[in-house]
């Protein structure tokens, strides 16, 4: 099976070099089959040229850039377009998420035959480092307003770091977030629609250097939005985009 990784880099000249080589190590040494899929957003820094270098040297990396629209959403949906894996998972090029924590999400795909995987950093066995009070306390408030409203036992719906099978992100077209609030929108269909999942403690650790993309007085209509999208599709769709039964996709 091979394991694509789709990586949105804005502006992180200083951040997405060490990110890539750490990954590209370590699924080297795990003899993991793979891609490092790069979507440079527009990046007004040095990251293009620092992208430019790499390709030269990490062996699977491929770098795309998004054409305007630009931004997380943009990027991301970019990236999930053109990876070419069997399985896809989203990282983020500051360093936050860590190239172990993407090995162990693969082996309990393969293992356990699910269809996603979500991580989560605040139940037992997920650690933060360095995260914002302030954004602690309302990611918080966030997931516990969506394991109520959508009855869910997962805490962390708003962590970006999930692992998805191929058939599960054809299944969940078309996808129409613009922003971040695309790592609410992704789950969500996963978990409306029926896909199975599994969920694996993670390490969220914050950026060193460079700026955090993430404008949370912007985002809050943008993720109510997308909430409700889901939400009116559960209650109202009747199955209609349901998972097909061995079928895999919609």
């Amino acid at each position: 099976m091979k394991l694509s990784i789709v990586m949105p880099a804005h502006n992180e000249e200083q951040a997405v070099e060490p990110t890539i080589r750490a990954l590209y190590e370590r699924l080297s040494a795990e003899r993991i089959d793979h891609e490092i899929l790069v979507v440079n957003d527009n990046s007004s820094d040095g990251t293009e040229a620092v992208l430019g270098r790499l390709r030269g040297e990490v062996k699977t990396l491929r770098v795309v850039n998004n054409t305007p629209p630009h931004g997380f959403g943009f990027a991301v949906r970019l990236g999930l377009k053109q990876f070419t894996g069997d399985a896809v998972v989203i990282m983020m090029a500051d360093g936050s998420d860590t190239p172990e924590d993407v090995v162990r999400f693969f082996r309990v795909l393969t293992e356990k035959n699910v269809d996603c995987v979500f991580g989560t950093r605040f139940s037992k066995g997920g650690r933060v480092v360095d995260y914002p009070p302030h954004k602690y306390v309302l990611n918080r408030l966030a997931n516990r307003f969506l394991q109520a409203l959508f009855f869910l036992p997962y805490d962390d719906v708003t962590n970006a770091f999930k692992l998805y099978r191929r058939q599960v992100i054809e299944g969940l077209n078309p996808l129409i977030s613009y922003h971040f609030n695309l790592t609410v929108e992704l789950p969500l269909k996963a978990i409306v629609r029926g896909y199975t999942y599994a969920v694996v403690p993670n390490v969220w650790i914050n950026r060193k250097s460079g700026v955090s993309k993430l404008r949370i007085q912007e985002m809050g209509s943008r993720y109510l939005f997308i909430t409700l999208y889901c939400l009116l599709e559960k209650w109202l769709s009747k199955g209609d985009y349901h998972r097909r039964e061995g079928a895999g996709h919609l």
